[in-house]
């Protein structure tokens, strides 16, 4: 069974190339569930018609496929309640600290 832990070090290894930074601690990730054998997560660009999202969701299910044991990606890409310039300002701000 994946852990949650496990998850999350694989959705770290996804960068997003606008800024540098991971899919995860970007907070682009929610609802995360770890199963017996799969994996279910919602994935959010940074804004509506961010170009690189649908790229960005294929390396999300490359890096999942990477767990031991993992049978079952679900992955949704929603365009409900994207982080603004301001979220994604800080979260650069902070990793420049």
């Amino acid at each position: 069974m994946p852990s949650k832990e496990e998850v999350v070090k694989q959705l770290e290894s996804v960068i997003d190339p606008h800024t540098g930074t991971d899919v995860h601690s970007m907070g682009l990730i929610g609802d995360l569930k770890a199963g017996e054998d799969s994996v279910s997560l919602t994935f959010t660009p940074t804004s509506p018609f961010c170009p690189m999202g649908v790229q960005l969701a294929v390396q999300i299910k490359k890096a999942l496929m990477k767990i031991e044991g993992l049978e079952e990606e679900d992955i949704d890409i929603t365009i409900q309640g994207h982080i603004n310039a301001e979220q994604i300002n800080e979260h650069l701000k902070k990793k420049g600290e």
